[in-house]
């Protein structure tokens, strides 16, 4: 009898907080995936870790302010704004009213998906979430890194 009510119980609680649903990268598979999903912090700011439906996806806050997704297509060369976190560099492509940041120069790239008006009333910043998930994104070994202006004029010639 105790263990039926067990079960109850647990369905009942998993009730309240469903799995949040996130489309599952290309790559999602990718071995190089596992190091950094189990390094992946508890909670950014005060905005607890979610279970999610798919491989290689997390979500933290409820609603979701923030999701991550392992898998996703490298980015190449862009002219889009990157910014290095901690030795992590980061794509940043504005949305209305999501924006996507993607790592460059790791493979497989990672994804994260943020609303900065959710993020603003969880207060949380987004410097925040890229500090936080830097020792996990960090275990995907880098190959590249963002280059600006400035190191465009540094390049050689080739003559």
């Amino acid at each position: 009898m105790s263990a039926s009510l067990a079960v109850a119980s647990t369905l009942a609680i998993t009730a309240c907080s469903p799995a949040v649903d996130v489309t599952a990268a290309s790559d999602a598979a990718n071995p190089a995936c596992a190091p950094m999903m189990v390094a992946l912090p508890d909670r950014i700011g005060d905005a607890a870790l979610r279970k999610t439906n798919s491989q290689a996806t997390a979500a933290w806050g409820d609603p979701s302010q923030v999701i991550l997704r392992c898998g996703v297509n490298v980015p190449g060369p862009t002219t889009d704004r990157c910014v290095s976190v901690n030795g992590v560099d980061w794509v940043i492509k504005e949305g209305d009213p999501v924006y996507t940041l993607t790592t460059f120069g790791r493979e497989p790239a990672t994804e994260i998906l943020i609303d900065p008006v959710k993020l603003e009333a969880a207060n949380i910043s987004s410097a925040t979430v890229l500090t936080e998930l830097t020792a996990a994104v960090g275990k995907i070994k880098a190959t590249g890194k963002c280059v600006g202006q400035e190191d465009l004029q540094n390049l050689p010639t080739g003559k």
